[in-house]
């Protein structure tokens, strides 16, 4: 884990851990619905999320993530045992679990209890459900295979490079292409499910070059990051 150096540069390191973390209060202060829901992501990130520091797994919001990853093996088990993988309870299983990243973000918003955990647990669960929403997809051919072959690359692809990143220091941030591209992916899963495979078809399509797209831009933040600690 790095650690603050001792001396000047310490200094300024904990004088701007001290400002995010006021920046962060005075955001708490002033929850307003926009941030609430997540719409607003305007400022810094919870100095409690950022790399080094402790874990913190006991809190709320990640009781629903440990809640959301116990579900995943209960989907495909639910799902693989159908008859053609178009099922209420299949699609209701899918969005319960998609649904809860919202969840315990609120929670997370209004307790104020962020956790490094937390920060790290919620992509690799989403990109789990993306990965088992597909498994049933391909399972009973409810979406083109080759699209999900591409949208399974690139979810390992990320996995992989968010691991080479936590071992670099590097700190990759959402982007904007990845935070939309979310709901098409996931609605096409559910969607297909739902048995309204043109349309999912469609929002699989929107959400792969939104996908394809934040995956490039993390490559070139792990990149610049790097360039500048080596300068």
């Amino acid at each position: 884990m790095p650690q603050h150096s001792l001396g000047p540069g310490g200094d300024t390191s904990r004088s701007e851990s001290d400002t995010r973390a006021r920046e962060s209060q005075s955001s708490g202060e002033h929850l307003t619905l926009r941030r609430l829901v997540g719409l607003d992501r305007s400022g810094p990130p919870p100095p409690q999320t950022l790399t080094g520091q402790p874990w913190r797994p006991w809190t709320i919001p990640n009781a629903i993530g440990f809640i959301r990853l116990a579900l995943i093996p209960v989907f495909l088990a639910v799902a693989l045992s159908s008859g053609d993988g178009v099922d209420a309870l299949n699609a209701i299983l899918f969005a319960v679990i998609g649904w809860g990243d919202y969840a315990d973000g609120i929670a997370a918003r209004v307790t104020r209890q962020y956790s490094r955990l937390g920060a790290l647990m919620d992509p690799v669960t989403d990109r789990l459900l993306v990965v088992s929403g597909v498994v049933v997809c391909w399972r009973f051919e409810l979406l083109p295979r080759w699209a999900l072959a591409v949208l399974v690359a690139r979810e390992l692809s990320m996995v992989a490079l968010g691991r080479y990143g936590l071992k670099q220091g590097v700190e990759l941030r959402i982007n904007w292409p990845g935070r939309v591209g979310v709901a098409p992916l996931m609605g096409a899963l559910f969607f297909a499910m739902c048995g309204l495979g043109t349309f999912a078809e469609v929002l699989l399509y929107i959400g792969l070059v939104l996908a394809l797209t934040a995956s490039a831009l993390y490559v070139r933040s792990g990149r610049e990051q790097l360039r500048a600690r080596a300068t």
